[in-house]
C-alpha cells in the first residue's frame, strides 16, 4: 500500500515555475501507479469533510501575490494590453504513462510563443483530477510535477474527485497531497517535484477566488464521487460536507455586486450537464448553485469543468442571458465518449436538453458542440468581452486556429460573434 512521501519542504523567497529551458520529454513513468486495486474496496458513495482553508476570512488570492516580486510588474502589462490569456483543462493525470498529457502540455507550451506579447498565457487553472488514481504524493512527480515541467507561468487548481478519493486503510487523509502542493502557506520546494524547480502554489485552500485583471474565477470543490458533485450537506444533516462552500459563493457573489465589472467564471470538477456516456451530470449541485446565484442576482458568464474526459459546450439561456457552460476535461487522461443516438449514431448538434435536467427548472439548455480528443481551453477577456476557445492536440503545436469558440459580453450577459 502506498504512503505519503516524507514531507521536508524547502522554503524559497519567491515561487519558481517552468524550468529555464525546454527539456526532452519523458517517455515513461518513474513509479508506475500500481493501486487500481484498491477501487474493489473504494465506498464509492462515501464523501469526504471538506478540509478547512486556512483562514476562512481569506480566501481570495490575486494572481499579483501568486507571482511573488515579479507579479505588480506583470500584472501591469497584462493591463497595459487591455487583456488576459490563461489556459484551463482537468483530468490531466494519466495512468498508462506521459504520452497524452506531454502532447497536450506541449502544445500550451507553444502558446507561450506568440507574436503579440498580449496573447501570451498568464497562468493555468486546473479544473481537477490532477493525480489517479487517489491523488497520492508518489505519483505528483511523474503525473503533474515532469509533464508541466516546460509550463513557463503559475498553476492553480481545484481539486477533482480523484484528488480527494480515499479508500479503506490508506495512510494519508483525503486531499493530503494536494493541499501540499497547492496550498501551500508559503512558496516551498517539496519533494514530490523530484529535480524540477516549480515550487507549490499558496492557494488558501481547496476551495478559493483567483483574483487577475479583467477575469475572477470562483473555484468550488466538488468532493469525491465518481457522480455526481456535491458542494453542499443537500440539507442531509448526516452528511459529512457542510455548506460553507455554499456561504463562500453568497459571499463572493456579493462582493462581486458591489462594483466589479470583470469576467466571472465558476469553476467546479463535476460538470452541471453532461452528454457523456460515462459520467453523468449533478442536477442538486446544479440547485445549489443555481440558489445563490438567484439570491444575489449574480450570474457568471462562463461555467468550466471536468471530469468528462473530454469536450463538451452548452449554451444556457435565462432571462438574465446567456451562459455557457463547457466541459474541458481533455487534459490528458483517457479520452471518453459521447452517449450516442438512435441506432448507435452520433449526437448531432446543436441538440437542446430538457428545460427540466434532473428535477431543476432551467428555461433553456443546448448541447452546441462536442470534440472527444484531447485539447485545453484558452480562454481570453478584456474589459467587454470573455471568448473561450478549445484547442485539440490533434492540430499541432504550430496551429494557433481554435476548434471551437464562443465570447460572451460581459455588459449584456449575452453570446457574441465579437472577438476580444
Amino acid at each position: 500500500m502506498p504512503g505519503p512521501i516524507n514531507y521536508t519542504p524547502i522554503p524559497t523567497n519567491d515561487p519558481v515555475f517552468g524550468e529555464p529551458s525546454p527539456s526532452a520529454d519523458p517517455t515513461k513513468f518513474l513509479d508506475q501507479p500500481h493501486d487500481s486495486g484498491y477501487y474493489k474496496i473504494l465506498n464509492r458513495s462515501l464523501l469526504q469533510a471538506i478540509p478547512p482553508p486556512r483562514d476562512p476570512n481569506s480566501l481570495v488570492l490575486s494572481l499579483e501575490a501568486a507571482m511573488g516580486s515579479a507579479g505588480a510588474k506583470k500584472v501591469q502589462a497584462i493591463q497595459a494590453a487591455k487583456q488576459i490569456v490563461f489556459h484551463a483543462a482537468g483530468d490531466t493525470g494519466p495512468t498508462k504513462g506521459p504520452a497524452t498529457v506531454t502532447a497536450v502540455v506541449d502544445k500550451m507550451v507553444a502558446d507561450f510563443n506568440e507574436a503579440n506579447p498580449a496573447d501570451v498565457p498568464a497562468f493555468f487553472f486546473h479544473l481537477g483530477d490532477v493525480i489517479y488514481n487517489f491523488g497520492e504524493d508518489e505519483y505528483y512527480y511523474d503525473q503533474f510535477y515532469a509533464p508541466f515541467r516546460d509550463y513557463q507561468a503559475p498553476i492553480f487548481a481545484i481539486p477533482g474527485n480523484h484528488d480527494g478519493m480515499v479508500y479503506p486503510g490508506q495512510q494519508a487523509p483525503t486531499l493530503d497531497a494536494f493541499l501540499r502542493n497547492f496550498c501551500s502557506p508559503s512558496w516551498a520546494k517539496l519533494p514530490e517535484a523530484g529535480g524540477l524547480p516549480r515550487t507549490a502554489m499558496i492557494q488558501p485552500g481547496p476551495y478559493f477566488v483567483l483574483d487577475a485583471p479583467f477575469v475572477r474565477i470562483i473555484g468550488l470543490y466538488s468532493n469525491v464521487l465518481e457522480g455526481p458533485g456535491v458542494i453542499s450537506s443537500q440539507k442531509d444533516p448526516s452528511s459529512p460536507v457542510t455548506d460553507v462552500q455554499l456561504k463562500f459563493l453568497e459571499d463572493q457573489l456579493n462582493q462581486v455586486k458591489k462594483g466589479y465589472k470583470g469576467a466571472l467564471i465558476v469553476a467546479v470538477h463535476h460538470p452541471p450537464f453532461t452528454a457523456g456516456a460515462i459520467h453523468g451530470g449533478s442536477p442538486k449541485m446544479l440547485a445549489d448553485m443555481d440558489s445563490i446565484f438567484n439570491k444575489t442576482s449574480v450570474y457568471p458568464h462562463a461555467v468550466i469543468s471536468g471530469h468528462a474526459h473530454n469536450y463538451q459546450r452548452f449554451t444556457r439561456t435565462e432571462a438574465y442571458g446567456d451562459t455557457p457552460y463547457i466541459i474541458a476535461g481533455s487534459g490528458g487522461h483517457a479520452a471518453n465518449p459521447l452517449r450516442v443516438g438512435k441506432n448507435l449514431t452520433p449526437i448531432r448538434t446543436p441538440l437542446d436538453i430538457t428545460s427540466n435536467v434532473g428535477g431543476v427548472s432551467v428555461k433553456k439548455v443546448t448541447l452546441e458542440t462536442y470534440y472527444e480528443k484531447f485539447g485545453y481551453l484558452r480562454v481570453i477577456a478584456n474589459d467587454s468581452l470573455l471568448s473561450l476557445e478549445f484547442h485539440e492536440v490533434a492540430s499541432g503545436v504550430d496551429s494557433k486556429s481554435p476548434t471551437d469558440f464562443v465570447t460572451v459580453d460581459l455588459k449584456t450577459h449575452k453570446l457574441t460573434t465579437a472577438r476580444p
